[in-house]
């Protein structure tokens, strides 16, 4: 049996709903979180996904989140800094982990954004083909974070509350020791590791040099801990999609929404290379084997259940309980409510 200790899951989440009747679909996502915060998951993962009937925002869902959970860490996996002012996303996402106490985490990703044809002459004035779609919006997004004063030390600003040292508020103070980076290059690893992030990887990744999801995804976590990540935090996703107490239909849907994804993984796919994980889809014994085979999990502590799109939210639950309940304490895994007993 492999050397596996995970010690922190949570989950990650679509947050589809119908196009015509959205609020029903974030309603249904919020008491998921809630759902996953009474199994004692550790952290529940936004997706913001622009131009589809999913969260556009997760600065604005989550926020409501903070108010629908009190124990749960919750993250953004990823927004695409490109579309997004750095100072005024640090101002957005400062405000929403001081509503949460402390429990945001903030994954990002640079480069040019997925849409931009579509979305870019929407968000920016003249001509945006040249505009700065690089890493260094990130590095500006964090450094609002630390809320530094503006100006030199004879600035002041009128304020209702008398003159005041201009600086972004609030300041949520350890929020930049919470900031993610969605990895999945060696260039983007050694970035991140380099510039002390923690790194989100998953069941995407670009293969250089190799057709082997497997190899490329070992040598990014390898090159990012050799820059400088040694010693922080690193989120894993895999798709996994539990059986067992699914109903027979619901089970038909599982293998075949996987047998429809497989073709994509066994070869490189477009000018990227684009590499795809298998989804991990059985009853909890076989997700357990395919689990103990995977090269990447026994140099991570940290797992993320990656939900699919395509499902219903009665689904969802039964996934995320049937993974809590018969999967992740094999990994070694104590859910956070054991957990607060036993150190009480």
């Amino acid at each position: 049996m492999s050397s596996i200790a995970i010690n922190h899951i949570g989950f990650l989440t679509p947050g589809n709903y119908p196009a015509d009747d959205p609020l029903s679909g974030f309603e249904k996502t919020l008491k998921l979180l809630e759902y996953g915060e009474e199994l004692g998951l550790q952290s529940a993962w936004a997706r913001q996904r622009h131009l589809e009937p999913g969260i556009s925002s997760a600065t604005a869902f989550l926020a409501a989140a903070t108010q629908r959970t009190s124990r749960i860490q919750l993250g953004t996996a990823v927004i695409p800094i490109g579309y997004e002012s750095p100072y005024r996303l640090a101002e957005d996402l400062s405000t929403v982990d001081v509503l949460s106490r402390g429990r945001l985490n903030v994954g990002l990703s640079a480069g040019r954004p997925l849409h931009a044809d579509l979305i870019a002459p929407l968000v920016f004035d003249g001509d945006w083909e040249g505009y700065d779609f690089s890493h260094e919006r990130v590095l500006r997004f964090v450094d609002n974070l630390k809320s530094k004063p503006v100006g030199d030390e004879t600035t002041f600003i009128k304020t209702p509350f008398g003159p005041q040292r201009p600086r972004l508020q609030p300041h949520a103070k350890g929020l930049t020791d919470r900031i993610w980076y969605g990895g999945g290059s060696l260039r983007s690893a050694t970035w991140a590791g380099g510039n002390g992030f923690n790194l989100l990887i998953g069941n995407v990744t670009t293969g250089e040099d190799t057709d082997d999801f497997f190899v490329a995804q070992s040598r990014q976590l390898a090159a990012y801990r050799a820059a400088g990540g040694a010693g922080r935090r690193v989120g894993l996703g895999r798709v996994i999609v539990p059986t067992d107490s699914a109903d027979a239909q619901t089970r038909k849907r599982y293998l075949d929404y996987a047998a429809g994804r497989n073709e994509r993984t066994l070869t490189p796919q477009g000018e990227r290379r684009t590499l795809y994980a298998r989804d991990i889809v059985g009853t909890s014994a076989e997700i357990l084997e395919r689990l103990f085979a995977d090269p990447i999990l026994p140099h991570v502590s940290e797992l993320r259940l990656e939900l699919p799109y395509e499902f219903e939210d009665a689904q969802y639950r039964q996934i995320i309980h049937d993974f809590a309940t018969l999967i992740a304490p094999r990994l070694g895994w104590i859910n956070g409510v054991d957990r607060q007993k036993r150190t009480a």
